[in-house]
């Protein structure tokens, strides 16, 4: 069948994001709920709007366009009304009246970046060349609370590992009257430093980039309790023992954070008093790695800690340390706590995910259902509840106020001009969650299908679901083109509970690739005929990309060619909070590392390798692909690499994202003979 224009579809809508409405945040009262979205599905320019909730009624509450930029609006912060959003703009403060829609500038010591309104609505704090600096909405009294003391130090910034693997984005907090700050003070200089070059454009000096390679020096996280009055004490812990800082906050009660030992065993969360000695309220530990959770921890407006729980093979919510979830149902998120309740995500069936709320004396409900992911927030009695499902990977989101038909957030994004038609298995003793893609319209008795195997197959991410994600439609899309493609969620895959997550502890290769090699032997058992086994590819990005390259590697009698996209080679060459995670630290368990080591197995290949980088990637650096090319080359293994200028982890530009494709397509149809 002849390729279309899925490829290019991906790229000009940014993979089905432009035009989606995010960020919804209903007002304390539930009158309206505001949101970021752009005018239409290949406008990358993001605005703020309000919907009412009792007429439907849309406002348009700041046009970036209108206000000289040419940059979206990338995220907003409102006081704990709703009254008032703040935001940046290329590095200028604006304010917005949600009520009036009417947005004027305010005046900044420098671009400015992080920015939060305080709750109360007289105050903006932001970030500006690493200072952290509090401003009146009025403009007046813009003032530094603190100032780096030296290069590669930064006040209210979260660290590399805290954004990347700990679902800590933000790196001060205000407290709930305005008076004071809760803030992050990161050292960078224990790091490692790297540097990025662009071959491409020799003109142009490398960037340095702080990394924490596995086994070296993370920064050096210590939070501090800044005063608008000047005030200023460092929060005391043992900073030693618990050197992660996993999350933070202000509520009614005081500041707190959850702090996480090197070998992240343990965690614990501390109440942080005015004079900035801390108490423990909860500790947990895990003879493996304690797993952290969006959300978590938080309290309730009593004061009630909110947190989780690993139990045998279920992941609990907890409440003052009890857990209120039943066995089996696995905890993916908390979203939010109103009062005393609480609003989560869960799981009975990991290729879906629900929205749940828990009450005490009522216990907890559920309030979706049916196939596809869910997501939403809660507040003054509106719900904005969000669902992924087939046919709509931006999602669908409808308001939920008071017992009233639903309103319908609406969403600008394309329809994709393809259509998923995945066929969910359970493959296995293992049950491994599969799904299956065939070509349209294709018919028992048609003949053997060369196959394609298209996984993630890795820790915190799943491919297998009934959100309708688009990677979905890219595995049908490769369907389409004359392949049986099968994805398969094995071991350490999330959705299934702490012993399926944890069997993984110490080797991140043996598990993964036996379970896509048994889920491909279990679909061709299970359709007989359909599977050309003699002329079976993997492709896969990321953690992907090291499990194709490790099947050609290590079972050519299986694989016989391999698409490896930003494949980490060396895990010593990934950061610490991720691979110790897994591995340990790699001075005490190196032969973890070495098992997982793709560049001293490469004198094994003799398949067909492509490999592809982004020589801008900063997650994934170039050197992984260039180390494993040059092993490669040195034992006389013939493979292909495919660099990418200028792209990063993921490849954005619109003619690289749809030719990437194609050219995977004929590398795929060269080495199976099936072109």
């Amino acid at each position: 069948m002849a390729t279309d224009s899925l490829p290019r579809q991906l790229a000009r809508t940014r993979r089905f994001t432009l035009g989606v409405p995010v960020q919804p945040e209903p007002t304390a009262d539930g009158a309206t709920v505001l949101f970021l979205r752009s005018r239409g599905g290949t406008d990358p320019l993001t605005c703020l709007w309000a919907l009412d909730t009792d007429s439907g009624a849309e406002r348009l509450i700041a046009d970036p366009a209108a206000l000289g930029s040419a940059t979206g609006i990338a995220s907003y912060s409102t006081d704990s009304a709703g009254r008032y959003a703040a935001f940046a703009l290329d590095g200028a403060l604006w304010l917005a009246d949600t009520r009036t829609a009417t947005v004027r500038p305010v005046t900044s010591g420098g671009e400015a970046e992080e920015v939060r309104l305080d709750p109360t609505g007289r105050r903006i704090a932001y970030v500006s060349g690493g200072a952290l600096r509090v401003v009146g909405v009025d403009g007046a009294d813009d003032r530094a609370l603190a100032e780096p003391e030296a290069e590669d130090v930064t006040y209210g910034l979260a660290e590399y590992v805290a954004v990347g693997e700990m679902y800590r984005d933000r790196g001060h907090w205000w407290a709930p009257d305005g008076t004071a700050l809760l803030v992050a003070r990161v050292d960078n200089r224990p790091v490692t430093r790297w540097f990025l070059a662009d071959p491409t454009d020799p003109q142009q000096p490398p960037r340095a980039i702080r990394y924490p390679l596995a086994g070296t020096a993370n920064a050096d996280v210590s939070l501090w309790l800044l005063g608008l009055d000047g005030s200023r004490t460092e929060v005391r812990w043992d900073r030693a023992a618990f050197e992660y800082v996993t999350a933070a906050g202000w509520d009614g009660h005081g500041p707190y954070a959850a702090v996480q030992s090197r070998d992240q065993r343990t965690v614990r969360t501390l109440a942080v008093e005015p004079d900035g000695a801390t108490r423990v309220l909860a500790e947990r530990d895990d003879p493996h790695w304690i797993e952290l959770l969006p959300g978590l921890p938080v309290r309730t407006a009593s004061g009630a800690l909110v947190d989780t729980a690993d139990d045998g093979d279920t992941r609990h919510l907890t409440v003052d340390g009890k857990p209120v979830t039943p066995a089996r149902l696995q905890l993916r998120a908390v979203l939010g706590t109103e009062g005393e309740q609480v609003l989560f995500t869960a799981s009975d069936e990991p290729t879906e995910t629900q929205l749940w709320i828990y009450e005490p004396d009522v216990g907890i409900r559920q309030l979706s259902s049916g196939p596809g992911l869910r997501t939403g927030v809660r507040r003054g009695g509106t719900l904005v509840l969000t669902t992924r499902a087939e046919g709509h990977p931006g999602g669908r989101t409808v308001v939920l106020r008071d017992g009233r038909a639903a309103l319908p957030l609406v969403s600008h994004a394309e329809p994709p001009v393809r259509t998923a038609r995945p066929e969910f298995l359970r493959l296995g003793p293992r049950e491994l969650r599969t799904a299956l893609y065939l070509p349209t319209g294709h018919q028992p008795g048609d003949g053997p299908l060369p196959v394609l195997l298209d996984p993630y197959g890795g820790p915190a991410m799943q491919r297998v679901t009934t959100g309708g994600l688009w990677f979905g439609l890219v595995s049908q899309w490769f369907a389409d083109q004359g392949f049986a493609v099968l994805v398969v969620d094995g071991r350490g895959t999330p959705g299934r509970g702490p012993l399926w997550d944890k069997t993984i502890w110490g080797d991140k290769a043996g598990p993964a690739l036996e379970d896509q090699i048994d889920g491909l032997h279990e679909a061709a058992r299970l359709r007989p005929g359909l599977l050309d086994l003699d002329r079976v590819a993997i492709r896969g990005w990321s953690y992907g990309g090291f499990l194709a390259a490790l099947a050609v590697l290590r079972r050519p009698d299986v694989f016989h060619a391999a698409l490896a996209g930003a494949a980490p080679t060396d895990h010593r060459m990934y950061d610490t909070h991720w691979q110790e995670r897994f591995l340990g630290h790699p001075d005490e368990y190196p032969g973890h590392y070495d098992s997982c080591d793709l560049i001293t197995e490469a004198p094994k290949l003799s398949r067909p390798l492509l490999l592809i980088q982004g020589l801008a990637d900063d997650n994934v650096f170039p050197v992984h692909t260039l180390r494993l090319s040059h092993a490669l080359l040195a034992a006389g293994r013939p493979h292909e690499v495919l660099p990418l200028r200028g792209a990063g982890h993921r490849p954005s530009d619109e003619a690289v994202v749809e030719n990437l494709l194609r050219h995977e397509l004929g590398f795929l149809r060269r080495s199976l003979g099936a072109e």
